[in-house]
Parts: C-alpha cells; sequence; structure tokens
C-alpha cells in the first residue's frame, strides 16, 4: 500500500504559493504495536495552517520543512493493532494532509457518524465548532440582551458563534464579504443583521445596528475591522480574539489596533481563545451542538473541493473569500 502526502517544502513570505508545498507517495510501513491505520476521507482547511507553516513555537510548534502538511483529518481504520481503535472506526484528529496516516490515538477520537456527516466532525462538531463554543460561551460570557458582533461571520467559527447566540437570546450582526454570505447569515443562520463590508460601510452600519453599543465582539479578522469594531464598544464589553485572518500573510507588519483605548473607556476586556485548552470538554460540547443541529437550531454549510493534488488552491481560497462554509478538502 501506499500513501500520498502533501509537504511542506518551504515556508512562505507573505502570501502562500504553490511552492511551498510538495506533492509525494511514499511505501506505508508495516504496523508496530498499539498502532491503526487510517484512510482518511476529508481535510479540514482551516486558517490556522497558515500559522503553522511558520518557524518557531507559538501556542503550538511549527511543521518540519520536509514533512506532512498539519491538519485535522478524519476517516476510516482499515487496519489495527490497538484494541481501543477497530478496523471499521471512523476517527478524527491531527492526522496530516494525507490519503493514509498511522497513529497510536494519542489525540485521535473515535466518531459516531451514524446521525452525523463525517465532514461535520471537522467543521461545527470539531475543532471551529469547538472554538465557538468555548470562545464564545466561556470568553465571550454572553447575557441575554447582549448585542454580538462577528466578522467573517460566513465560515464556519463565525455562523456557529452567530447561531449560539441567538439560542442565547442576542441580538447578532455579522459581517462577510458578499451579498449573497450576508442573505446566507440573515436568512438561514437567523442573525438580525448582516453587514457586507466590501460595499457597506462598517463604521456607519455598526452604529445604526448597534446604536447601544457591541457587548460582545468575535473577531476572525484582526487589522481595521478590529479597529473599527473597539470605537462600537458598550460598556463591560468582552473583545474575544479568535483569529486575524487579514493579517496571516504579513505576521512580520501586522496591523496593530488604533483605538484599543475604547477598551478602557468601556470598561471591557480583550481576550484569546485556544480551542486546546479546552480539549477534555470538547465531546460533551460537540452532543450539545449535535442536539441544536437536530433541532434546527444551527445550519450547517460546507464547500467541499476534491483532490489532494488541489490543496493549494484550496487552502488559498481561505485567503481570497473564494470559499462559501467551512472549506473540506475530499480525498
Amino acid at each position: 500500500m501506499t500513501n500520498t502526502l502533501v509537504t511542506l517544502e518551504s515556508r512562505p513570505l507573505g502570501a502562500i504559493k504553490e511552492s511551498n508545498f510538495g506533492l509525494k507517495t511514499e511505501k506505508i510501513r508495516k504496523l508496530k504495536d498499539d498502532e491503526f491505520l487510517v484512510a482518511i476521507e476529508a481535510l479540514s482547511m482551516d486558517p490556522a495552517i497558515r500559522g503553522w507553516m511558520n518557524a518557531g513555537t507559538t501556542y503550538i510548534k511549527g511543521i518540519e520543512l520536509g514533512t506532512v502538511m498539519r491538519s485535522f483529518s478524519a476517516g476510516k481504520i482499515v487496519q489495527s493493532k490497538n484494541e481501543a481503535f477497530k478496523v471499521g472506526d471512523y476517527v478524527e484528529g491531527m492526522l496530516g494532509a494525507q490519503s493514509h496516516a498511522i497513529s497510536d490515538g494519542k489525540g485521535i477520537r473515535v466518531i459516531n457518524i451514524s446521525k452525523s456527516k463525517l465532514t461535520h466532525h471537522l467543521g461545527v462538531l470539531g475543532m471551529p465548532g469547538m472554538t465557538a463554543y468555548f470562545g464564545f460561551l466561556r470568553k465571550g460570557e454572553p447575557k441575554t440582551g447582549d448585542v454580538v458582533y462577528i466578522s467573517a461571520a460566513s465560515g464556519v467559527v463565525g455562523s456557529t458563534v452567530g447561531q449560539i447566540a441567538k439560542i442565547k437570546g442576542c441580538t447578532v450582526i455579522g459581517s462577510a464579504g458578499s451579498d449573497t454570505k450576508c442573505k446566507f447569515l440573515t436568512e438561514e443562520c437567523n442573525f438580525d443583521y448582516a453587514i457586507n463590508y466590501k460595499t457597506e460601510d462598517l463604521n456607519t452600519k455598526l452604529k445604526e445596528y448597534a446604536p447601544e453599543g457591541v457587548h460582545i465582539y468575535y473577531d476572525n479578522v484582526g487589522g481595521e475591522t478590529l479597529d473599527i469594531a473597539l470605537l462600537n464598544l458598550a460598556q463591560g464589553a468582552r473583545v474575544v480574539i479568535c483569529g486575524a485572518i487579514s493579517q496571516y500573510n504579513d505576521m512580520a507588519n501586522i496591523y496593530g489596533p488604533k483605538n484599543y483605548m475604547k477598551i478602557v473607556t468601556a470598561r471591557g476586556y480583550l481576550t484569546g481563545i485556544i480551542v486546546f485548552d479546552y480539549v477534555k470538554e470538547w465531546s460533551n460540547a460537540a452532543d450539545e451542538i449535535a442536539a441544536w443541529i437536530t433541532e434546527g437550531k444551527i445550519n450547517v454549510k460546507e464547500h467541499v473541493v476534491q483532490g489532494l493534488d488541489n490543496y493549494f488552491s484550496t487552502l488559498e481560497m481561505l485567503f481570497t473569500g473564494e470559499n462559501f462554509g467551512k472549506l473540506i478538502l475530499s480525498i
């Protein structure tokens, strides 16, 4: 048997390039005791991958040159020498951007796909959904009646945050980069308002939709969007920094917030979310989100691309805004 894998061949300076990646085939070695082999069916394409391509260590070590691209992946166990992971089980975890992966089970969870799609466990029931759940509920500390603003709201994290906010009795505002995405937010995700930041003035619209200010800003974008959100904070506001996709391609010259003193005048706070801090609680959170999906309280949208040979062009979509919904690479 052979494995096809995407490797990191060079570190990007600015935007990613196709030359940063390699596509290789290798023979799959025999399993050792307590190991199992997964035939991977789908990869999660996440903005965090861009940060993992850099050298050094932040909350996680950068990917080593010449090694497989890091990725949350899901698939079916086809061989096993581990009693806890049986042939036929479906699993999810950081198995990499490849067609097959050998694991000893560390950090891997068995998933039940009888009542959910496999790809949901890479999105709304996986790391992105957990980021939304814990980032909003634990870090944002929502209260009934709060006004919540979410940037990059049509992505899986943003749309999940917004729908959880509606469940918790909040007024929800989202911004996205097209009228189609904005329509999705209001008509399918139950957002109260959606702003097309490419054609509408974000500051003006926030003042219109949140005249008393924003109580929770969930930031997926950073840069000027964060600056504008800071101008519109309500007293006691909570700013949750999840990501800064507008900045990832030029982190050496990152745009710092000019309006950070609004945190002081709003008597608020600014905090960050790293989802791995809550990994022991993922299972319970996934069960609750799954129940909300079954009840029709959370709607899920996916954008699926086929083939490992399309890895670069698919990852690039995250930074051009071309994808609509949770981005999945199917093998």
